[in-house]
């Protein structure tokens, strides 16, 4: 039981690392990025082509290597999450969000189809796979890596918590989320906050990215559409445009696939993830957390 636990866990925060990217965007705009799930794509294609090009990089040893590759990925996803919004999504801004929306999937298939007309059609071996010793855990079996890689996963949530609590950057990503045009006659860059939004959501998903190929091994340019199919899911659950939300819809995703997979088999795990979709749409589209909210005309 516990090693279930402990297995839906470790999931659950790769899933949590992007959700919280498509709950700061809808939380902000009202927009569902169905490109975010290729953000983290691109961001697990960024380590493979640091680490198999740099020289020294996959030398200086498995964990300090992905660690120094996952801040190189951020930057790039990060700067990746800002020209999208710059040229597909604030021109669009004013549109119904129908248009929006379907700019996204478009953004989606170029981000895909582009990757692989670059890489390749073909699965690619990460040049680094995280390995280490086994630790026993009251009858579960935990490795190091997925201790750290677990770690780094909670730390960043911790530190985008401060971020948008604390800061002042946090405070005008709030004010904008409750009214944009007040926030704007409050002085709020709005343009500006919403860059740094995508930013930082893209920056997330990037990391989830890398840490994902490094602890599976393979990387395609297909994997961003299911993860982002979760993450979605794992928002909604929890309560999209909600951070604790994104955070504890991935937790209870990754621990609902490990228990259901445990008793009625591995290809049943995707099963479980999109009828909990349908279920939460259908009976509690707000989710866990979300609160229900009147819009004004």
């Amino acid at each position: 039981m516990l090693q279930l636990v402990v297995d839906g866990l470790f999931v659950g925060s790769f899933y949590a690392l992007v959700a919280l990217g498509y709950s700061m965007v809808y939380g902000i705009i009202k927009l569902l990025n169905f490109a975010h799930g290729d953000v983290y794509m691109v961001g697990a294609f960024t380590g493979f082509v640091v680490l198999s090009s740099v020289t020294g990089v996959a030398a200086v040893g498995g964990l300090a290597s992905i660690l120094i590759v996952l801040l190189i990925a951020m930057l790039l996803t990060g700067i990746l999450g800002v020209t999208v919004e710059r040229v597909a999504y604030r021109p669009l801004r004013a549109s119904p969000r129908l248009a929006v929306l379907i700019t996204a999937v478009g953004v989606s298939f170029i981000l895909e189809y582009g990757v692989r007309q670059i890489m390749g059609p073909n699965p690619r071996v990460y040049p680094v796979r995280l390995s280490g010793e086994t630790f026993n855990l009251l009858g579960a079996r935990i490795t190091l890596p997925q201790i750290i890689l677990f770690a780094v996963a909670a730390g960043l949530m911790v530190a985008l918590n401060y971020l948008v609590m604390r800061s002042r950057d946090g405070r005008a990503m709030r004010a904008i989320a409750l009214d944009p045009q007040a926030a704007k006659l409050m002085g709020v860059n709005v343009d500006a906050v919403i860059s740094r939004t995508f930013f930082i959501g893209s920056a997330l998903a990037g990391a989830a990215g890398v840490m994902a190929g490094a602890y599976y091994g393979t990387v395609d340019f297909l994997m961003g559409f299911v993860i982002g199919l979760k993450a979605f899911t794992a928002a909604v659950i929890g309560g999209i445009g909600n951070l604790y939300g994104a955070m504890l819809g991935g937790i209870l995703l990754g621990l609902l696939e490990s228990f259901g997979t445990n008793f009625l088999g591995g290809e049943w795990r995707d099963v479980f993830s999109f009828a909990c979709l349908i279920l939460f749409l259908s009976f509690r589209p707000t989710g866990i957390l979300g609160a229900r909210v009147v819009e004004r005309m």
